[in-house]
């Protein structure tokens, strides 16, 4: 029987055709076909985009290119507080000027996935354009599809050129404007802004916060309370200050008077301007970006998550990561069927949906889940599984169920998860879920169904970033510390001026107008002379500075001190020949009485006109009234009718034996007790003191004519 060659005879020719080899033939084209197929799929899987495999991504993607197939611009319902809804028709203006298709996601920060969200979505909707993805801060990221855009260029001069509170709106005009412009144009103006990023040059805050607020409220209060108080304290103390230095002297008191309401005035003046320019100055009006939402934007999200739990009792958010797989899911609506089916049980609610601080809730679990409830319409647990950071939190809404035991002592390893849960991708929310339920199904029941109260509410967002006036707070406290400013100012400009005053008169010495405190009662001929040439140059100064009004009585009467004090001196108007010990008189009583005139003319240049000087001792000054006074340490009755200052006064009404050692004692001219004697025993006209310092004048007059 003869036998027909097999195909493989044809195909293979140039081998030997038996049987073994046969078999052997087969088994390796068996093999070659395998590997085709595995490296064909292997090049499919790898041309594939990685995010294919993610069913996380491929779920929210999908769920947003439907919404883009409708509206080139989607704003999420998630951020009211810093992005509503609202704002949708602002970004549509806004991506009408990049100069090609553009679509926009505006969704919260944890649920965007970069490029690797927008290729999906590109993907998925099909078209061609570019595609920004914006988070509450401004533009993350864009991608250009079949057009022309400088995506990253545009990226960089939003994220460099901007403040981070400018807002997104702000940034995606920013993106829109760079892109607009062109590769070329985009290009050097994100180098520039790299540039001057790098170089420390950051942009400044566009928005303050209400601590800002409160340091400018009490800001404000300091300077309406500092700048009037020490104009007021400062103004006058000054020019006293400068009256008191070295060669200054005293305006007339009715120029005073005169000019006394110019520094309240003044005061008044500033305090007004620093009321009415604060406000210009700390103009501003809000904390934040953001507008201010409508009512529809605060309720968008709980509507949506309502209307999902009438379909399903398990509501996954399609904008946020998916935790629950298929099977997942379904093994939940078996636990949740069968605890609806227990003694005491009911529905069960669970929300996968983030909590976040731009909310409509601001974050607040509870609230949301009162709001969910308040919009399902029906009593039941509701659960709030935060798919971002993994929480869980448990609200009993009239169920007979401990609602306290449910809300403060769910297990840690339920409501927050181990260190497991915390580094899985997933938190390991179906475990903790289906932990849940055994929990639901072995809590304790009650005899009639429990609530928890209605929750507080949610900050305002129409006023929460509003700043508070800045008329208020903290200005009330600055008030006072402005007080407390203008008396440590005052106290260092004191001090200061002190010391600059203290300088002056060491460089161009001049005593006071009277001294009662630094004045000897036994100085010696030395000291008399040095301070009788002092004063003596600085009546001379005076009369130089300020050349009194020669029709007033203190003209005269400093005229007339003048005269005698020269007729003293001996010196013919030249007061440098004083310090010339050959020309110039070395008796005390004369350098007593030449100290006294001289003080006196001073004073009356200065508008204080003395009749009379201390009895006790002339170089205390002015007397204030006439007493019976000792002048005797060791006879009490030896007395003299004197005039008195002030300290001498004292003394006599507190201490009268302490009298004594202040009279003026002057070196005897021919020896006596101890070589001194009271000043009016020394001989001249000094004693003529006792009886003012007209009689002094008159004395000194009778007594050059005498010697003449």
């Amino acid at each position: 029987m003869s036998h027909r060659p097999t195909d493989w005879h044809i195909l293979d020719l140039d081998k030997d055709p038996t049987p073994g080899w046969a078999t052997m033939r087969r088994l390796q084209a068996a093999v070659r076909a395998t590997l085709a197929v595995a490296v064909l799929t292997l090049l499919v899987a790898a041309a594939a985009p990685a995010h294919a495999a993610d069913p996380s991504v491929n779920t929210q993607a999908t769920h947003l290119a439907s919404h883009l197939r409708e509206d080139p611009v989607y704003v999420t319902d998630q951020l009211p507080r810093e992005i509503p809804r609202s704002t949708a028709p602002a970004f549509a203006g806004l991506a009408e000027r990049t100069g090609v298709p553009t679509y926009v996601l505006v969704l919260p920060l944890w649920s965007t996935g970069g490029r690797t969200l927008l290729d999906a979505v590109h993907d998925r909707l099909g078209r061609d354009g570019l595609y920004v993805l914006i988070d509450e801060s401004g533009v993350t990221d864009a991608a250009a599809y079949g057009v022309r855009a400088p995506t990253d260029d545009a990226v960089t001069v939003s994220l460099y050129e901007l403040p981070y509170d400018a807002g997104p709106l702000r940034s995606f005009q920013r993106f829109a404007e760079v892109v607009a412009q062109g590769p070329e144009r985009a290009a050097d103006r994100a180098e520039a802004a790299r540039e001057k990023y790098d170089a420390g040059n950051e942009p400044a805050d566009m928005y303050i916060g209400p601590s800002d607020r409160e340091n400018q409220s009490f800001l404000t209060g300091i300077a309406l309370t500092a700048v009037p108080l020490s104009i007021l304290i400062l103004v006058p103390y000054v020019r006293r200050w400068r009256r008191r230095l070295p060669g200054a002297q005293s305006r007339q008191r009715p120029v005073r008077r005169a000019r006394a309401w110019i520094v309240p005035a003044v005061a008044l003046v500033s305090a007004a301007a620093i009321a009415a320019t604060a406000p210009t100055v700390f103009d501003q009006k809000r904390s934040s970006a953001a507008p201010t939402p409508t009512p529809d934007d605060l309720t968008a999200r709980a509507d949506r998550v309502a209307a999902g739990l009438k379909q399903d009792p398990v509501y996954a958010d399609p904008e946020s990561p998916q935790l629950l797989d298929a099977r997942q899911r379904a093994r939940l609506h078996d636990r949740i069927r069968a605890f609806a089916r227990s003694d005491g049980g009911g529905p069960v609610y669970a929300a996968l949906v983030p909590q976040l601080p731009e909310d409509e809730s601001a974050g607040d679990s509870e609230l949301f889940a009162a709001a969910v409830h308040h919009r399902v319409g029906k009593d039941g647990v509701y659960v709030v599984a935060d798919p971002f950071n993994g929480t869980i939190d448990v609200f009993n809404h009239g169920l007979r169920l401990d609602s306290i035991d449910l809300y403060f002592d769910l297990p840690e390893s339920i409501a927050y998860g181990n260190e497991a849960a915390a580094e899985a991708d997933d938190h390991l929310m179906a475990e903790r879920l289906d932990r849940l339920m055994t929990h639901l199904d072995k809590s304790p029941r009650t005899e009639e169904p429990e609530a928890l109260s209605d929750p507080a509410p949610a900050p305002n967002p129409r006023t929460a970033t509003t700043l508070p006036r800045l008329y208020s707070g903290e200005v009330w406290p600055g008030l006072f510390m402005g007080a407390v400013v203008a008396m440590m100012l005052f106290v260092v400009m004191s001090g200061a001026l002190g010391m600059i005053a203290r300088t002056l008169r060491r460089r161009s010495p001049e005593p006071a107008q009277s001294l009662p405190l630094s004045q000897p009662s036994a100085p010696s001929t030395r000291f008399l002379r040095r301070t009788a040439r002092t004063e003596l140059r600085a009546l001379e100064r005076s009369f130089t500075m300020h050349p009194p009004d020669s029709a007033s009585a203190a003209h005269t009467r400093a005229a007339d001190c003048r005269e005698a004090a020269m007729l003293l001196a001996g010196v013919n108007g030249d007061t440098d020949r004083f310090a010339d010990t050959a020309t110039a008189t070395t008796d005390p009583a004369t350098l007593v009485a030449l100290i006294v005139l001289a003080r006196a003319g001073r004073a009356a240049l200065a508008g204080d006109v003395e009749d009379r000087v201390c009895g006790v001792n002339p170089l205390h000054g002015p007397a204030e009234t006439r007493r019976d006074v000792r002048v005797s340490a060791t006879e009490r009755n030896r007395r003299r009718w004197l005039p008195v200052c002030t300290r001498c006064l004292n003394a006599a009404i507190a201490e009268p034996s302490s009298v004594p050692a202040l009279l003026l004692t002057l070196p005897a001219p021919s020896g006596g007790d101890n070589g001194r004697v009271p000043y009016y025993e020394a001989g001249g006209p000094l004693a003529a003191v006792r009886d003012g310092v007209p009689q002094l004048v008159r004395r000194v007059r009778e007594a050059m004519l005498t010697a003449r």
